[in-house]
């Protein structure tokens, strides 16, 4: 039907102004009420309406295709979405995408008083950090596990910071552990080996030491030094690792913590658990412990990011957001419209606007697939570098660090995912009270596979810790596993509908070693492929963010915010410190310091700015 309209209607929108803007489908049962269209938004500005008969289904209708009967966000949310706004001004910032990145980064520019315009391409905030509702179940649409988000202490709480800046603050749940591992048989562990990261460290270490008694005191010697990465990094105040002005003040304040982290700076988390560890099947747990959240092993993961989320984990703890993870972004989006900027939805940036040649061009604004045109004194790209430099500024534009940034680094895969509603007596023990059972597990059959497409299931259960956000007698199961596009083209609609079940059915049954009786008690499942990360998460392959294609020299490899493009700025986890919803808000952080002190709205020394971030792009270039 699509197809057939739009073959029909080309002719007539081709010569129009509105040529240039995109179209919005909806199909709607005859005599149905608006409520129950399903839209498809291709678009924005037009809009077709057809209404089709019914026509009897020759396969049973079953609970997993019932998504079609609640479309989210709904239609008259979508009607309700802010898709204007000044295209005569010119912004401190125009912000493409309001990932957590760049949300964070909107959130400490506008705490300082600059006027800020984010470019949100889809129908919600947050991007993987976002949300969506299915028949009265609130599912996260990434990770449901939080850190930095508690009332703690310390300067790693970077969400509760950033929530603050904007005058937001969420009530949370305590997670009393960051994740139950479920993993293979061996000599030591013949049923398996079983550890929970308790939220107590001392919990955590007396466990795994436990289960590794030899290993007592390398345990200790490796997670100890994570703990003196963590308390320096604590100790900071933190923003741009750009800015010398900082750099040399917080030297002045905490000489020891910043001596510590120019320690570790080109440290991999590898290194130093080979220097305590020697038991291979636990220095496969620590690979596992990078890989949970870098998708990497220990080798190819920087000992200064390992540092924080191991610590992090005991100092602040795992909170979970009531509501969802995806209150989070909403919530920014209101404290950053209140005090003055836009937030506007449907807004498809095609292209990247720079004024000059050479060395002496910057970017200048951004221009809309409508054909609007935003101005800003900078730009700062949530998109992955891949979206960035490839799409919107083109292949004849992308500059020499760019092109070394390809040959350091790849991109990840990205997941397919299953969000699952369940009927709670699979929770339940005979009395019919919920079973003492941890949020998040992960499912490891083959310490080989770990690294392998659907080698490693994800799961997160975060009803158990906030029942609102399924209905009654419910509970969500979230499961994801790496996976790679190219297992997903070149598909027909039947193929592709048909490899999605038979997946789908493979991991609820792996699934059901830890919940029996899983796939006889769904009463939801919908279905989400790399394919389905590319078309609403905006993101190349629908990739988690880039790798390294070789060990890296610790963070010194990273790329940091600036570009070589004078006024683009990139952030998110295509920036240090990488992938994972603190360290996207940690690189909002420090973009929007650096962009402040680019708009003297924060002191700097001129001089001593330009040559330190000239060593600085000097050493990454030849890591």
């Amino acid at each position: 039907i699509m197809q057939a309209v739009l073959r029909h209607d080309r002719a007539l929108l081709v010569g129009r102004e509105q040529a240039a803007h995109s179209l919005n489908l909806c199909v709607c049962p005859l005599n149905s009420t608006p409520a129950a269209c399903l839209p498809l938004p291709v678009a924005h500005q037009q809009s077709i309406c057809i209404s089709v008969k019914a026509q009897p289904r020759r396969r049973q209708w079953h609970a997993s295709h019932a998504a079609v009967k609640t479309p989210y966000p709904t239609q008259e949310m979508v009607q309700q979405l802010v898709t204007e706004a000044p295209t005569d001004v010119l912004y401190d910032a125009v912000i493409i995408g309001s990932g957590m990145g760049g949300l964070s980064a909107a959130s400490q520019l506008v705490a300082k008083g600059a006027k800020v315009l984010v470019l949100e391409k889809y129908l919600i905030p947050g991007g993987s950090a976002g949300r969506f509702v299915r028949e009265g179940y609130t599912f996260d649409v990434g990770s449901s596990m939080m850190f930095g988000f508690s009332d703690g202490d310390g300067n790693t709480n970077l969400i509760t910071k950033c929530l603050a800046a904007v005058g937001k603050k969420l009530k949370s749940v305590a997670d009393p552990t960051q994740v139950h591992y479920h993993l293979p048989p061996s000599t030591a562990h013949p049923q398996g080996l079983e550890v929970q990261t308790w939220r107590e460290y001392e919990d955590f270490v007396s466990e795994l030491s436990a289960r590794f008694p030899h290993e007592a005191a390398g345990i200790r010697g490796f997670y100890g030094e994570c703990w003196n990465v963590f308390n320096a990094l604590n100790a900071l105040e933190l923003k741009s690792l750009e800015e010398p002005r900082y750099l040399l003040t917080q030297f002045s304040k905490q000489p020891i913590a910043c001596l510590t982290l120019a320690a570790y700076s080109t440290t991999n988390a590898g290194d130093v658990a080979r220097k305590y560890v020697k038991d291979p099947e636990l220095l496969q747990f620590i690979d596992l412990e990078c890989f949970l959240w870098s998708t990497v092993l220990a080798d190819m993961t920087p000992m200064i990011n390992a540092g924080m989320v191991f610590c992090d984990r005991h100092f602040n703890g795992i909170n979970y957001p009531v509501g969802g993870v995806g209150m989070m972004a909403d919530a920014l989006v209101e404290g950053i419209t209140e005090r003055g900027s836009h937030v506007i939805y449907k807004a498809n940036v095609k292209e990247i606007l720079t004024e000059g040649e050479g060395e002496h061009g910057r970017a200048v604004g951004v221009r809309m697939a409508d054909g609007r045109v935003f101005r800003g004194k900078t730009v700062i790209s949530n998109a992955t570098r891949w979206d960035t430099f490839e799409h919107m500024l083109g292949e004849e534009r992308i500059t020499q660090d760019e092109k070394l940034f390809r040959e350091r680094y790849k991109k990840a895969p990205s997941f397919f995912q299953l969000h699952l509603g369940v009927k709670d007596c699979v929770f339940q023990d005979q009395a019919g009270k919920l079973k003492d059972l941890d949020c998040h597990h992960i499912i490891l059959e083959d310490w080989s596979k770990m690294q392998d497409s659907h080698g490693t299931l994800f799961i997160s259960i975060p009803s158990l810790l906030d029942p609102s956000v399924a209905p009654a007698g419910h509970q969500i199961v979230h499961v994801f596993t790496p996976d790679w596009i190219d297992a997903w083209q070149n598909l027909s609609l039947e193929e592709y509908a048909a490899k999605k079940e038979v997946m789908a059915t493979a991991i609820i049954q792996r699934l059901e070693a830890l919940l029996p009786g899983l796939g006889a008690n769904l009463q939801l499942k919908e279905v989400g492929t790399p394919r389905t990360n590319r078309r609403f998460l905006n993101r190349e392959d629908g990739t988690y963010g880039p790798i390294p294609t070789r060990r890296p020299l610790g963070i010194l490899s990273m790329p940091l915010n600036t570009t070589s493009i004078p006024g683009l700025y990139c952030v998110g986890d295509s920036t240090f410190p990488g992938q994972g919803v603190n360290a996207v808000v940690f690189s909002g952080f420090g973009c929007a310091h650096r962009v402040a002190c680019d708009l003297d709205m924060e002191p700097t020394w001129p001089v001593l700015d330009k040559g330190f971030n000239m060593f600085l792009r000097y050493i990454r270039d030849r890591s």
